[in-house]
C-alpha cells in the first residue's frame, strides 16, 4: 500500500475523525491479541511475531478503509442504522483487503479460530466505540424537565421513525409515549417508548401525563380523522404539529424537520380528488399552450402543471406585469427547460389577442383570467362584463379561428342561479363559449366549474389570518353561511382532467364534498393560532355583502347531470343558448360596454336566471 495515500489519508481526518481512527486502531489491536490469546494462551510464545505483525497490519488496513469509506466523517451522535449498516459493510471489505494482502505477502501466520475471534471481537468493540455515543446522548443531552413532553399520535412507521430522530436530535421536544388506534398495541413499547391508549383516549392520555404537544404522525390519515384528533385536542392547550401527508413527503425522510402545524385544509374532513394526470396529459405534451391569467393563483398552478409534462412552449399570459414577473422569476429559479413566453396583454383587447394567437398559434388554450372578486364586481357591472364576457369571448374566437385543438375555461359554482353580478358573467362566459362551439365545430371548448379555492389571493383566509394577528374581531358576513372549498393543485387537476375528457360543448363540475360553514372556519383558524374564540378572539357578523348568497349551488338540474370515467367528475352538455339569438349577445354586450349605465339590465336581459337586488 503506498505510504504517500496513508500519510494524505491521515492527514484529512479531522479532529474528531483522528480521535476515532485512534481508538478503531487500539481495540482493533486488542482484538487481534484476543483472537490469539483465547486460541493459543496468554503468552503465546511460538505466534508472537505473528501476531504482533497481524496487530500491525489489520488494524492499519481498517483504519485506510475506514478513511476512504468516509466512515470518520460520520457524526456518530446522530447516526442512524443506514450508518450502522455503512459501518459493517466497510469492516467486512478492510478484513477481506487484509486477507488479500496477506495471501500474497503471507506476512502473518494466524489460526483460524483467532482469525473467527479477532474479526468478531474487533466488529463488536468499533461497533460500541460508534455506538457509545448514542448511549451518552441519550444520558446526557435530554433533561426531561426542562423540556416538552411530546405524545405522538401514531405508532407505525413513521411515529417510531419520528420518536427515534427526536431522542438523537438535539430539540426542545421530549417524547413520552405513543396513542394509537390499534388497541393491540396499547401497553407494549416502540423504540422505548410506551404506547399509552387509543387516539380516542388522547385527551385523558394528555391529562394523565402532562403532556404539552402532540405530534400527528400518521402521514395516510384522512381529512376527517385528522379533524377528529384536533377537535379531540383543541379544549387541552397543548401544541400540535403534524407530519405532511405521504404526497407532500414524496419518499422524503420522516424526521423532526417534517413537522409543521396543522393548516386549516387539514381539517376541512374531505379528503383531495386523485387523479391519473400521467394519462389525461398527454394531449400537451409535445404543443403550445397558452394559459390566460397565467399570474393568477389558479393560472400559475397550471403553468407548473403544464410544464411538468412536456409542452412544447408556454405562453403565459397576464394583465398584471408583477404577477407574470414573479412567475417567470419562480420559474427560473426551478430550473424549467421548457420555453416559457411571458405576454403582458389584456384578454378583451382583440388586436392584442389576434396578434398572441397568430404569432404563437397555441394548440390547447387554459382560459383563466377574470374577474372573480363578488362584492367588488357589484360596483363594477361593466367591468365584470368586459373581462369576463368580452375576454371569453375573444379568447374563444382566436381559439377557432387559429385552429386551436381545445379551450378550457374555469367557470364557478357562482354561475348556478346566479345572484352576483360575477356570478351572472361567468354563466355569460359558459353561454358565449356554448356559442363558439357551434361556430368553430373543429375546435374542443369545455368549461370546468368550481367552487372556492384555498390559498387564492381572492380566498377568506388570508383575511381571516391578518384579523386574528391584529388581535381580533374576525369578521363573518353570516352564522349560517356556507361555502364549498377545494386545494388549488386538485382545482388545477380537474382544468387539466376536463380537457383531456371534453369532445366539445361539456361543462364539468367536481363532486366537492360537503360545504364548509365560514363560522366553523374561523373558529378553528383562531384555535390553529394558539386562541380560544369568543374568548381571546371575537368573532362579528357583518351580514350578508351584495351578491353573496348563503349557500352556493353546482347544477342547474341535477337529473341531466351525468358521471364520466372519474367518479368524482361529473358532466352537463352546455345547452343553453337559441342560436337564433347567437347575435343578440354580441349587440347587446358591445351595447353595455358602450353605455356602463345599462349594463347591469344588459346582463339580467343576457342571463334572465340572474336575481339581483
Amino acid at each position: 500500500m503506498d505510504s504517500s495515500l496513508i500519510k494524505d489519508s491521515w492527514r484529512r481526518i479531522s479532529r474528531h475523525g483522528k480521535i476515532i481512527a485512534a481508538l478503531d486502531f487500539l481495540l482493533l489491536v486488542i482484538s487481534v491479541y484476543l483472537g490469539y490469546a483465547l486460541r493459543l494462551g496468554i503468552v503465546i510464545p511460538r505466534y508472537a511475531a505473528d501476531c504482533m505483525r497481524t496487530a500491525v497490519l489489520l488494524p492499519s488496513v481498517c483504519v485506510v478503509m475506514f478513511r476512504l469509506a468516509g466512515q470518520y466523517r460520520i457524526i456518530w451522535l446522530h447516526a442512524g442504522t443506514e450508518d450502522y449498516m455503512y459501518f459493517l459493510w466497510t469492516y467486512v471489505a478492510s478484513v477481506f483487503v487484509f486477507l488479500l494482502i496477506n495471501g500474497i505477502t503471507k506476512f502473518a501466520v494466524f489460526p483460524r479460530i483467532s482469525f473467527v475471534v479477532s474479526f468478531m471481537t474487533g466488529l463488536f468493540l468499533c461497533g460500541g466505540l460508534r455506538f457509545s455515543w448514542q448511549i451518552t446522548k441519550s444520558i446526557h443531552i435530554h433533561p426531561i424537565p426542562e423540556r416538552l413532553r411530546t405524545l405522538i399520535a401514531g405508532a407505525g412507521e413513521a411515529g417510531a421513525l419520528l420518536a427515534r430522530d427526536l431522542m438523537r436530535g438535539d430539540t426542545e421536544l421530549t417524547p413520552v409515549g405513543f396513542a394509537d388506534d390499534d388497541e393491540r398495541k396499547t401497553g407494549r413499547q416502540i423504540s422505548g417508548l410506551r404506547v399509552f391508549g387509543t387516539i380516542s383516549e388522547l385527551g385523558e392520555i394528555v391529562r394523565r401525563e402532562n403532556i404539552k404537544v402532540v405530534l400527528i404522525a400518521i402521514p395516510s390519515v384522512t381529512g376527517a380523522k385528522r379533524r377528529e384528533i384536533y377537535d379531540i385536542l383543541a379544549p387541552l392547550n397543548v401544541k400540535v404539529r403534524i407530519l405532511p401527508s405521504m404526497r407532500e413527503l414524496a419518499g422524503g425522510k420522516v424526521s423532526v424537520s417534517g413537522l409543521r402545524q396543522v393548516r386549516l385544509e387539514d381539517l376541512l374532513g374531505r379528503e383531495p380528488v386523485r387523479m391519473n394526470l400521467e394519462s389525461s396529459m398527454n394531449y400537451v405534451k409535445g404543443k403550445r399552450v397558452l394559459i390566460t391569467g397565467a399570474g393568477g393563483s389558479i393560472g400559475s398552478e397550471i403553468v407548473r402543471q403544464v410544464l411538468h409534462n412536456e409542452p412544447s412552449e408556454v405562453i403565459a399570459l397576464g394583465h398584471g406585469e408583477q404577477s407574470i414577473y414573479l412567475l417567470i422569476e419562480s420559474l427560473g429559479r426551478e430550473t424549467v427547460k421548457v420555453s416559457v413566453h411571458p405576454v403582458i396583454a389584456d384578454v378583451a383587447d382583440e388586436v392584442a389577442m389576434q396578434d398572441v394567437f397568430s404569432r404563437y398559434k397555441p394548440h390547447v388554450v387554459f382560459h383563466a383570467a377574470a374577474h372573480k372578486h363578488v362584492p367588488l364586481m357589484e360596483f363594477c357591472p361593466r367591468e365584470a362584463m368586459r373581462v369576463n364576457d368580452l375576454g371569453t369571448r375573444t379568447i374563444a374566437k382566436c381559439a377557432g379561428k387559429f385552429n386551436a385543438q381545445r379551450m378550457v375555461m374555469i367557470s364557478t359554482d357562482k354561475a348556478v342561479n346566479p345572484s352576483s353580478i360575477m356570478g351572472a358573467t361567468k354563466r355569460l362566459a359558459e353561454k358565449i363559449l356554448e356559442r363558439e362551439q357551434r361556430n368553430y365545430p373543429e375546435t374542443k371548448y369545455m368549461a370546468v366549474r368550481f367552487g372556492n379555492v384555498l390559498g387564492s389571493r381572492g380566498s377568506v383566509i388570508p383575511k381571516f389570518e391578518q384579523q386574528i394577528a391584529a388581535g381580533g374581531p374576525v369578521t363573518v358576513t353570516h352564522p349560517d353561511m356556507k361555502r364549498y372549498f377545494m386545494l388549488i393543485p386538485e382545482a388545477v387537476s380537474l382544468v387539466i382532467q376536463a380537457g383531456a375528457l371534453g369532445h366539445g360543448g361539456e361543462l364539468f363540475v367536481l363532486d366537492m364534498g360537503e360545504p364548509v360553514v365560514i363560522r366553523e372556519m374561523a373558529e378553528l383558524l383562531i384555535r390553529l393560532c394558539g386562541y380560544e374564540p369568543y374568548k381571546d378572539i371575537q368573532i362579528e357578523y357583518t351580514g350578508i355583502r351584495p351578491g353573496e348568497k348563503l349557500y352556493e349551488e353546482l347544477f342547474y338540474d341535477e337529473n341531466s347531470v351525468h358521471g364520466t370515467l372519474h367518479p368524482k367528475i361529473f358532466v352537463s352538455n352546455i345547452k343553453m343558448g337559441d342560436p337564433s339569438r347567437d347575435r343578440d349577445i354580441d349587440i347587446n354586450l358591445e351595447y353595455a360596454l358602450r353605455y356602463p349605465d345599462e349594463a347591469l339590465s344588459i346582463l339580467k336581459k343576457l342571463v334572465p336566471e340572474f336575481t339581483h337586488e
